[in-house]
């Protein structure tokens, strides 16, 4: 559902040398797969997901989505993808059904499909209270409801999550994780981005460690651990990394 060959980015600052954010990445998720983009800030997580997400185009290497290449229709594409970042805006003088109602038509739905879907995600996510409510009066809980919700109006099968926990309190994050294993649970395909290495321990079925826009390993968590002679994580990513630095005798 979601393949990367080679896919690589260049940043082109004006008054100074190149920088490569993503070095030739390859990756494949399945449906009903949570694969989780593992790396600290800087390690281009983002810069990997845009690329997924037709946000932005690589300098090489292809991508596809749902057997479409990103680069070639990226507007088919988008109709495939919901992308859910952590720090996702909504646009205040909305109410949450005007929201997703205006999310809908950029989407291209119709009025009728997106009421009923705009009245099973009220149900699913719990939104009765506050779905007729200005987006600007709304708590991060009730915020980030709403972002999934238009996320998932024009039903994608495929899900591209940027650290979507970052600097939520702890009841949203179970918002959030609870939306991802139901996500998993109806066959859709989840890339999962993340610094936390134990939200990904919990939820995802397998792993890429990225650092300096370099992939360095990719599996199940048992594979990883037995590669690096660890037992969590956190110790498998800091065994990479250092033997990735480590200069050859």
């Amino acid at each position: 559902m979601i393949r990367t060959e080679r896919l690589r980015k260049v940043y082109f600052p004006p008054r100074s040398a190149p920088v490569e954010g993503v070095k030739s990445a390859t990756l494949a998720v399945e449906p009903g797969e949570i694969f989780g983009l593992l790396g600290p800030n800087g390690a281009g997580k983002t810069t990997l997901l845009r690329m997924l997400g037709t946000i932005i185009v690589p300098t090489s290497g292809h991508c596809w989505i749902a057997g479409l290449r990103t680069d070639q229709n990226p507007d088919a594409v988008r109709q495939h993808i919901g992308f859910l970042s952590g720090n996702t805006k909504l646009y205040g003088r909305l109410t949450a059904r005007e929201e997703l109602r205006y999310f809908g038509y950029l989407h291209g739905l119709s009025k009728e499909r997106i009421r009923r879907r705009t009245e099973e995600l009220v149900e699913i996510l719990g939104m009765e209270e506050f779905i007729d409510r200005r987006c600007d009066t709304l708590s991060t809980g009730q915020s980030q409801k709403v972002s999934i919700g238009r996320v998932l109006l024009h039903d994608p099968e495929v899900l591209i999550l940027d650290e979507p926990t970052t600097g939520l309190d702890i009841m949203t994050c179970q918002t959030i994780l609870t939306f991802i294993r139901n996500a998993k649970h109806s066959g859709r395909s989840i890339i999962f981005s993340t610094h936390y290495m134990t939200e990904a321990e919990i939820l995802c079925d397998r792993l890429a460690f990225i650092h300096h826009g370099e992939i360095l390993a990719t599996g199940a968590k048992e594979s990883l651990y037995e590669k690096t002679g660890t037992t969590n994580l956190t110790d498998a990513f800091v065994r990479l990394v250092n033997d990735a630095n480590a200069v050859p005798s």
